[in-house]
């Protein structure tokens, strides 16, 4: 039996239905089309009023203790969040506030993120990237950014989001090869 990347997702977003979501889901089927992995998944939505108003991780429920420890733990992250007043939410920095500094260092970061239009694109840059960094986790060259235009009824409609999310991936392969899990071939048939 071969080995299962451990890829933990984070969407940010805090209602559903939710264009950050989906775009995680799209990130997480490209990587299985590739890549036999393991998936959890971790909603702000769902577990926010859990926490928000925690200050600190020994007063975290036990169900939002094991979300971080399995962040903590992550072969790979798959990160995403909504834009809101150009950087992500204030609910998804609060979550990894309560992530050790040093339980992310080297593990794989896909950084993901979506906004009202264009010109929200430099927030993977400007805003999560320096995140991960502090984290000194190796965030991976090419973050995936999906504006509302990208969107038909909260699934994706272009093209080129979609070339983008495979080609994040494609990307990524070689730098997640360190974590000995069989990576298969890029080349898909139809």
């Amino acid at each position: 039996m071969s080995k299962k990347l451990k890829v933990v997702a984070v969407s940010g977003s805090v209602q559903r239905p939710s264009r950050t979501l989906t775009l995680v889901q799209e990130i997480l089927v490209a990587l299985g089309a590739h890549l036999p992995i393991e998936v959890r998944l971790i909603e702000l939505g769902d577990i926010g009023p859990g926490f928000a108003g925690t200050l600190r991780r020994d007063q975290l429920p036990a169900h939002i203790e094991a979300d971080i420890s399995a962040i903590e733990s992550a072969d790979l992250l798959v990160v995403a969040s909504p834009v809101y007043r150009a950087s992500f939410t204030g609910l998804f920095k609060h979550l990894f506030d309560f992530v050790h500094h040093e339980a992310l260092i080297d593990v794989p970061v896909l950084l993901a993120a979506t906004g009202g239009s264009d010109r929200h694109a430099l927030v993977i840059e400007h805003q999560l990237r320096p995140l991960f960094s502090f984290f000194q986790a190796l965030t991976l060259p090419l973050g995936v950014y999906g504006a509302e235009a990208d969107f038909l009824d909260y699934q994706i409609h272009s093209a080129t989001l979609k070339a983008r999310i495979h080609l994040a991936v494609e990307r990524a392969l070689p730098l997640l090869s360190h974590r000995d899990v069989p990576v298969a071939d890029t080349v898909q048939t139809a």
